[in-house]
């Protein structure tokens, strides 16, 4: 008997998850057993329900899905991630397969290319899907050494208060949700504008967007 593969639906969209569950739902063997709203709220969800894959929106509120993935694949090793992202690029999916995703799609896929990824990823193989897959393989295996973004200058814990810092809580809000000083908030700040070489908050939102870490409306 086929064991049922548990998925972990993260996305900051309540129409998006809804879309995907139903379809979903319609597939032998794959059941949803919860849905998030952020990164944050995704770590969660992973250590409440122990699904076997979590298809992660690249772009959420609060932790985005590049360090939610870093963090729950080295906390849960068992656990696949297939990012999900409107952007093609190597500087996107690069660093998602660093931070231990297993597939890379695109959000305009077809539902039996969503199922392929899913059932390759849980039997352990990794998937990029076909818009992607050739010229990223490509400069990955011509660049073995030069493929870090800007972003790589950052340990998680910064590009974490980037974000927060990007999406406009105080030193003391960021304070507060990461359980730090608003005192350390502050130090990591300003390390993050040395590493990236930006002097103001501004900046650091341009950068924050220019990397979709988030959306100009956040």
């Amino acid at each position: 008997m086929t064991k049922t593969i548990r998925i972990l639906l993260a996305d900051d969209h309540d129409l998006v998850r809804a879309g995907l569950r139903t379809l979903l739902q319609t597939l032998p063997g794959i059941e949803v057993v919860a849905e998030a709203g952020n990164g944050r709220e995704a770590l969660r969800r992973v250590k409440e329900h122990h699904p076997n894959v979590v298809l992660m929106d690249f772009m959420m509120p609060e932790l985005n899905g590049l360090d939610a993935t870093a963090r729950i694949t080295a906390t849960f090793p068992n656990v696949r991630v297939i990012m999900l992202s409107m952007n093609a690029g190597e500087e996107y999916v690069l660093p998602s397969l660093r931070a231990g995703a297993a597939g890379y799609l695109l959000k305009n896929v077809g539902p039996t290319e969503l199922e392929q990824a899913i059932r390759k990823v849980a039997e352990g193989e990794t998937y990029l899907c076909s818009a992607v897959a050739k010229h990223v393989v490509a400069a990955y295996l011509d660049h073995p050494g030069n493929e870090k973004t800007s972003l790589d200058r950052l340990t998680p814990r910064q590009r974490e208060v980037l974000q927060l810092v990007a999406e406009g809580h105080s030193a003391k809000g960021i304070a507060q949700k990461l359980d730090i000083s608003a005192r350390t908030a502050e130090v990591h700040r300003t390390q993050i504008m040395e590493a990236l070489e930006i002097h103001d908050i501004a900046g650091l939102v341009r950068y924050a967007i220019r990397m979709k870490l988030i959306t100009p409306d956040a």
